[in-house]
């Protein structure tokens, strides 16, 4: 599980900003929390909060581009740029991650900087009595060569020594068989979110749903219990599948393409209409449902923006208790997203909030909502949000 991130100098964030989602004895334990291995009292959801263009966004933007690095950078060519962007105030400083989470019942930190031509700085401890590296990475200007300390990490030095400067040493490693690494690439970190921000609805990611489901039949079962469940008139969903001819090779086999078709009845007669046809919120929850049933079956990290987007704000609780219940989340599986729905907040605890503000001079800040001053455990936060006492408000 995800303890806490911090990062610094990363799009509309120009200073360091952590979110950390540890709790401490005090905060009781409800079913949206866990105990974990190594000791410590971690939440499995933290909600992003704030006005629009206040950097939402970009507070979760770090967990999937580490997410990517971390998994997938290896596939990337030699001379790409990395994919992210520093504050326009500061364009030529690097950009810093940190992050802590523990990992086959241990404790680990990684740490990264760089800019969007190299890694300048890349680390992974593992606490034992303290924290101790596995392996430390670092750029020499000098030589324009990269120095690389291992401790019980596999990777063999002539191949430390040749790794490039757009690539993280972990998906690096994995190519070569390392066994940590190789553990560490799996798709972890599930997103919504690219470079330029979220994925957008659409037909595209309607089929990308229903491919994903006809591949996994278990997650299959439970979206279509979930979705005829949800009174969204549906009794049942079909997968289908078709051919369609490939622009790129006219004359090969065409390509295969699923599409969603809903199942409705009337008055004893029942038909059927391919999801195009279906609400823009009914088309969202399929979709929303692809990427959080994945993470709730292998117990990774769902990072969605605008969790809420065309969905009615009755159907957050339904989907939120997903990642609460044993049942449907036996990995503690956990959920980071942003949103502008403050009925959330009559859900989540205070720990479990973070509010997100832009200055005058275009700075994003955070602050988890437990900290605001004057905060008490009996307050109706969603009527004091409404009402601006927390910040993180639209202000006209």
């Amino acid at each position: 599980m995800l303890h806490r991130y911090a990062f610094s100098n990363f799009q509309s964030f120009r200073h360091r900003t952590e979110v950390d989602l540890t709790l401490t004895k005090k905060v009781a334990l409800t079913n949206w929390m866990a105990e974990v291995p190594t000791g410590e009292r971690v939440s499995k959801i933290m909600a992003a909060m704030g006005p629009n263009g206040s950097g939402k966004t970009a507070l979760l933007k770090p967990l999937a581009f580490l997410g990517w690095f971390i998994s997938q950078s290896f596939q990337i060519p030699t001379e790409s740029t990395l994919p992210l962007m520093p504050h326009a105030a500061s364009p030529n400083d690097p950009s810093e991650f940190e992050c802590t989470l523990d990992f086959d019942g241990k404790l680990w930190r990684y740490e990264l900087s760089c800019t969007p031509h190299r890694v300048l700085h890349e680390a992974l401890y593992q606490k034992r009595e303290r924290f101790g590296y596995v392996f430390i990475r670092d750029w020499d200007e000098g030589t324009h060569l990269y120095t690389v300390k291992q401790k019980e990490f596999g990777l063999p030095d002539k191949e430390a020594r040749k790794v490039r400067q757009n690539v993280s040493l972990i998906s690096w490693a994995a190519q070569f068989g390392e066994p940590l690494s190789m553990r560490m690439v799996s798709p972890y970190v599930v997103t919504n979110i690219t470079v330029q921000g979220r994925i957008p609805l659409g037909d595209g990611a309607v089929m990308s749903a229903a491919e994903h489901f006809s591949a996994h039949p278990n997650q299959q079962r439970l979206m279509k219990n979930l979705l005829s469940a949800w009174d969204l008139g549906l009794t049942n969903v079909e997968l289908k599948v078709f051919s369609v001819s490939n622009p790129d090779a006219p004359d090969k086999p065409g390509l295969n393409a699923w599409i969603p078709f809903g199942m409705h009845r009337d008055r004893g007669l029942e038909f059927s209409l391919p999801f195009a046809m279906e609400s823009s919120g009914t088309q969202g929850a399929f979709v929303l449902l692809s990427r959080l049933l994945e993470t709730l079956e292998i117990g990774g990290l769902a990072v969605i923006d605008e969790f809420e987007n065309d969905l009615h704000p009755h159907m957050l609780e339904p989907i939120l208790d997903l990642f609460a219940d044993p049942k449907t989340n036996p990995h503690n599986a956990q959920l980071l997203f942003s949103c502008h729905a403050a009925e959330v907040l009559n859900l989540l605890h205070k720990s479990q909030v973070m509010l997100v503000q832009k200055d005058t001079h275009c700075e994003s800040s955070a602050i988890r909502m437990d900290a605001v001053d004057g905060i008490r455990n009996d307050d109706n936060y969603y009527a004091k949000y409404m009402a601006g006492a927390y910040g993180a408000v639209p202000q006209f």
